[in-house]
Protein backbone atom coordinates (compact mmCIF):
# COMPACT_ATOMS: atom_id res chain seq x y z
CA UNK A 1 0.00 0.00 0.00
CA UNK A 2 3.11 2.64 0.82
CA UNK A 3 4.55 1.71 -2.50
CA UNK A 4 1.28 2.82 -4.35
CA UNK A 5 0.71 5.50 -2.03
CA UNK A 6 4.58 6.88 -2.98
CA UNK A 7 3.91 6.53 -6.67
CA UNK A 8 0.23 8.23 -6.91
CA UNK A 9 1.73 11.52 -4.42
CA UNK A 10 5.18 11.14 -7.11
CA UNK A 11 2.50 11.26 -10.24
CA UNK A 12 0.34 13.71 -8.75
CA UNK A 13 3.11 16.15 -7.46
CA UNK A 14 4.45 15.86 -11.19
CA UNK A 15 0.92 16.83 -12.97
CA UNK A 16 0.54 19.15 -10.33
CA UNK A 17 3.80 20.96 -11.56
CA UNK A 18 3.49 20.52 -15.23
CA UNK A 19 0.09 21.58 -16.00
CA UNK A 20 0.10 24.18 -13.39
CA UNK A 21 0.07 27.10 -15.93
CA UNK A 22 -2.77 25.22 -18.04
CA UNK A 23 -5.69 24.54 -15.40
CA UNK A 24 -6.62 26.99 -13.25
CA UNK A 25 -5.34 25.59 -9.94
CA UNK A 26 -5.80 27.45 -6.58
CA UNK A 27 -2.22 26.90 -5.42
CA UNK A 28 0.60 26.69 -8.46
CA UNK A 29 3.94 25.77 -7.11
CA UNK A 30 6.21 28.51 -5.81
CA UNK A 31 9.06 26.98 -8.44
CA UNK A 32 9.77 24.80 -11.51
CA UNK A 33 11.66 21.51 -10.77
CA UNK A 34 15.30 22.25 -10.43
CA UNK A 35 17.52 20.21 -12.80
CA UNK A 36 21.00 19.57 -11.59
CA UNK A 37 24.31 19.65 -14.12
CA UNK A 38 27.53 17.50 -13.06
CA UNK A 39 30.47 19.01 -14.71
CA UNK A 40 30.63 15.84 -17.34
CA UNK A 41 27.04 16.36 -18.33
CA UNK A 42 27.08 20.13 -19.02
CA UNK A 43 30.32 19.38 -20.80
CA UNK A 44 27.60 17.48 -23.54
CA UNK A 45 25.82 21.78 -24.25
CA UNK A 46 29.77 22.74 -26.16
CA UNK A 47 27.80 23.69 -29.45
CA UNK A 48 29.78 20.48 -31.05
CA UNK A 49 26.87 19.03 -32.17
CA UNK A 50 24.26 20.33 -34.43
CA UNK A 51 20.75 20.42 -33.11
CA UNK A 52 21.64 20.46 -29.15
CA UNK A 53 21.61 23.11 -26.82
CA UNK A 54 24.10 25.43 -26.46
CA UNK A 55 24.42 25.87 -22.11
CA UNK A 56 27.48 27.62 -20.05
CA UNK A 57 27.20 28.45 -16.63
CA UNK A 58 28.28 31.57 -14.68
CA UNK A 59 28.05 31.03 -10.81
CA UNK A 60 27.06 27.83 -10.80
CA UNK A 61 23.26 28.77 -13.04
CA UNK A 62 23.15 27.32 -16.54
CA UNK A 63 22.20 29.22 -18.88
CA UNK A 64 20.87 28.06 -22.78
CA UNK A 65 22.44 30.49 -24.70
CA UNK A 66 21.46 28.10 -27.68
CA UNK A 67 19.82 31.80 -29.38
CA UNK A 68 23.22 33.54 -29.01
CA UNK A 69 24.64 30.55 -31.41
CA UNK A 70 26.13 33.07 -33.66
CA UNK A 71 28.71 33.94 -30.55
CA UNK A 72 28.89 31.10 -28.52
CA UNK A 73 28.45 27.82 -31.32
CA UNK A 74 30.73 25.98 -32.68
CA UNK A 75 34.06 28.32 -34.10
CA UNK A 76 32.71 31.44 -32.73
CA UNK A 77 34.24 33.89 -30.55
CA UNK A 78 33.03 32.77 -27.10
CA UNK A 79 32.26 29.43 -27.79
CA UNK A 80 35.32 28.55 -25.29
CA UNK A 81 33.35 29.60 -22.66
CA UNK A 82 30.16 27.22 -23.06
CA UNK A 83 30.28 23.70 -21.88
CA UNK A 84 31.22 24.74 -18.25
CA UNK A 85 31.15 27.13 -15.62
CA UNK A 86 33.10 29.54 -16.76
CA UNK A 87 32.51 32.21 -13.69
CA UNK A 88 36.34 33.89 -13.49
CA UNK A 89 36.69 33.90 -17.47
CA UNK A 90 33.10 36.05 -17.42
CA UNK A 91 34.42 38.30 -13.88
CA UNK A 92 37.84 38.73 -16.29
CA UNK A 93 36.05 39.26 -19.56
CA UNK A 94 38.51 36.67 -20.48
CA UNK A 95 39.10 34.17 -22.69
CA UNK A 96 42.67 32.29 -21.22
CA UNK A 97 42.05 28.90 -20.98
CA UNK A 98 43.28 29.17 -17.26
CA UNK A 99 40.25 31.30 -16.44
CA UNK A 100 37.79 28.88 -17.74
CA UNK A 101 36.83 27.55 -14.01
CA UNK A 102 33.98 28.64 -11.78
CA UNK A 103 37.01 29.88 -9.16
CA UNK A 104 36.12 33.23 -8.31
CA UNK A 105 39.57 33.22 -4.98
CA UNK A 106 41.84 36.26 -6.02
CA UNK A 107 39.77 38.27 -8.02
CA UNK A 108 39.21 42.06 -7.47
CA UNK A 109 36.01 44.22 -6.52
CA UNK A 110 36.09 45.43 -9.79
CA UNK A 111 36.26 42.07 -11.24
CA UNK A 112 33.14 40.50 -9.28
CA UNK A 113 31.17 43.72 -9.44
CA UNK A 114 31.51 43.04 -13.35
CA UNK A 115 30.62 39.55 -12.91
CA UNK A 116 27.98 40.65 -10.97
CA UNK A 117 26.71 43.22 -13.71
CA UNK A 118 27.21 40.81 -16.47
CA UNK A 119 25.37 37.82 -14.33
CA UNK A 120 22.20 40.05 -13.60
CA UNK A 121 22.25 42.75 -16.78
CA UNK A 122 23.06 40.05 -19.14
CA UNK A 123 22.74 36.46 -19.20
CA UNK A 124 19.43 36.27 -16.48
CA UNK A 125 17.45 39.07 -18.73
CA UNK A 126 18.73 37.06 -21.87
CA UNK A 127 19.05 33.64 -21.31
CA UNK A 128 16.62 31.07 -20.07
CA UNK A 129 17.93 29.29 -16.66
CA UNK A 130 18.00 25.52 -17.74
CA UNK A 131 19.34 24.27 -14.13
CA UNK A 132 22.49 24.64 -11.92
CA UNK A 133 25.71 23.20 -11.55
CA UNK A 134 26.37 20.33 -8.53
CA UNK A 135 28.53 22.55 -7.20
CA UNK A 136 25.71 25.77 -6.51
CA UNK A 137 22.89 23.02 -5.20
CA UNK A 138 25.02 20.22 -3.05
CA UNK A 139 27.57 20.76 -0.15
CA UNK A 140 31.25 19.39 -0.66
CA UNK A 141 30.41 16.15 1.06
CA UNK A 142 27.74 15.82 -1.73
CA UNK A 143 24.84 16.20 0.45
CA UNK A 144 21.79 19.13 -0.27
CA UNK A 145 22.92 23.17 0.53
CA UNK A 146 19.73 23.92 2.29
CA UNK A 147 20.83 27.66 1.59
CA UNK A 148 20.46 26.93 -1.98
CA UNK A 149 17.67 28.90 -4.34
CA UNK A 150 16.61 28.86 -7.73
CA UNK A 151 17.77 32.80 -8.83
CA UNK A 152 14.56 34.47 -9.98
CA UNK A 153 14.25 35.18 -13.50
CA UNK A 154 10.69 36.37 -14.27
CA UNK A 155 10.54 37.93 -17.38
CA UNK A 156 11.88 34.31 -18.66
CA UNK A 157 10.27 30.65 -18.62
CA UNK A 158 12.70 28.53 -16.64
CA UNK A 159 13.79 26.03 -19.16
CA UNK A 160 12.33 22.62 -18.75
CA UNK A 161 13.53 19.46 -20.42
CA UNK A 162 12.47 17.05 -18.14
Amino acid sequence: MATATTRLCAFLMVFYTCFADDINLIHKPDSAPVRLFTEEELKRYDGSEDGQPIYMAIKGVVFDVTKGKGFYGKGAAYNALVGRDSTRAVAKMSLDPADLTPDTEGLTADQLNSLEKVFEGTYKTKYPIAGYTAARILNPDGSPNRHFQPEPQPQLRTKDEF
